[in-house]
Formats: C-alpha cells, structure tokens, sequence
C-alpha cells in the first residue's frame, strides 16, 4: 500500500470525531426531540462534517460510494486505500 501523508490521518481523525458527536446527538435526540440546543448543535455539527468530508475528498478522494460520495473523471474509488483500509 502507498504511504500516505500524516494530514490524511488527521483529516480522517477530525471527521471521526464530529461523526461520532453526531451519533451521540442522535441518540440524545432519540429520547429529546424537544431539546433546541441539541437541536441546533446537531446542525451545526452536521454541517461541519460535510465540510471536512467534503475538503477530505478534494484531497485524497472519496470516502463513501454508492451515490454518497462525487467522483472524478478518473474513478479513483479504488485507487486509495478506503477508511477501513487504514
């Protein structure tokens, strides 16, 4: 396998973790529906990790398939190693 630059890690870390913030809002509002202010952190929180996704992505390519992630016009989801491969 290609050796990867660190920011690749640490780009995949910091979605991870607001991917994980957002699991636990969900199960939060799972039992909270009312709650405005989880609400809006879940929000905000979702929108940011569209925004990591989306700048991972740009860089090192996509990191979902099946209509969730954009390709280029080299079809490059096979060409690096995929999230679970690291």
């Amino acid at each position: 396998m290609k050796q990867l630059p660190e920011e690749y890690y640490q780009r995949l870390e910091e979605i991870q973790a607001v991917d994980f913030v957002l699991v636990e809002l969900t199960l939060y509002l799972d039992t909270h529906p009312d709650d405005q202010q989880a609400l809006q952190q879940f929000n905000q929180y979702a929108q940011y990790s569209m925004q990591l996704k989306q700048a991972f992505e740009s860089k090192f390519g996509p990191l979902q398939q099946y209509g969730n992630s954009y390709t280029d016009a080299k079809w490059s989801w096979g060409t690096s190693p995929w999230p679970w491969q690291i």
